[in-house]
């Protein structure tokens, strides 16, 4: 069912990384039956193909577009962002939801680790949030919404050493996004910055994109029993 407030979103576009399943999948199923064109990245693509699948012979409004991409090479992202540019005029939503943890500790964790997973939750989300703002702004699209899916573990360091660096990386995001609220705001751009946790992400991301173009939600946070993503 359509939701009060999703109209100006109909066949626009929303990027979703991370969307071959769980938090991603969910998101994009969600966008897709509210009538959004969506490329889906990850990785692999096979369960977003079964996924785009599922939502066409469902008769969903929206479009699941299924995209290859490794988030750890900053050429994969560009090129990515290079193909929406050309087939599909440029990005409106960016939902950076790919997340990766590894259980490296500080004292003896991988420096393999670390890095993996530093690429993944802070540089690729940065990437990702630089070029779909410079899409945004070279077509003049002032509406558009960047959403950033975080972690509790961005909030608290638990007495978990296997989650400690993770965490520092989902800190990380916290500060990326309120740093990214102030330079949208600097730029006198009403397009909206918001940073969201589990659990029930998806209705929470419909909930953030529904709300008037005035309205800036900045951080929703849910409890649950915490989960790492």
């Amino acid at each position: 069912m359509a939701r009060a407030g999703m109209e100006r979103w109909r066949d626009r576009l929303a990027l979703v990384t991370g969307a071959s399943g769980g938090i991603g999948a969910s998101v994009a199923r969600a966008l897709v039956q509210q009538g959004l064109k969506v490329v889906g990245c990850a990785r692999t693509v096979g369960n977003i193909e079964e996924l785009a699948a599922e939502c066409k012979s469902a008769g969903y409004p929206g479009t699941l577009i299924p995209y290859r991409c490794d988030l750890t090479n900053e050429e994969d992202i560009l090129s990515m962002f290079s193909a929406i540019r050309s087939q599909h005029s440029g990005v409106d939503i960016c939902i950076n939801n790919a997340g990766l943890a590894r259980p490296d500790s500080l004292l003896s964790g991988s420096t393999s680790g670390w890095k993996a997973m530093f690429d993944v939750n802070v540089l690729a989300l940065s990437i990702c949030t630089r070029e779909a703002y410079q899409s945004m702004k070279e077509r003049n699209v002032d509406d558009g919404h960047i959403i950033n899916i975080n972690s509790m573990s961005g909030h608290r360091v638990t007495p978990q050493s296997v989650v400690h660096f993770y965490s520092a990386t989902k800190y990380a995001v916290t500060a990326l996004t309120e740093g990214l609220r102030q330079e949208l705001r600097e730029a006198q751009t009403h397009i909206r910055a918001t940073c969201l946790k589990p659990e029930d992400v998806a209705e929470a991301v419909i909930y953030v994109l529904s709300s008037p173009p005035h309205v800036q939600i900045g951080d929703i946070q849910m409890r649950p029993t915490e989960q790492v993503t």
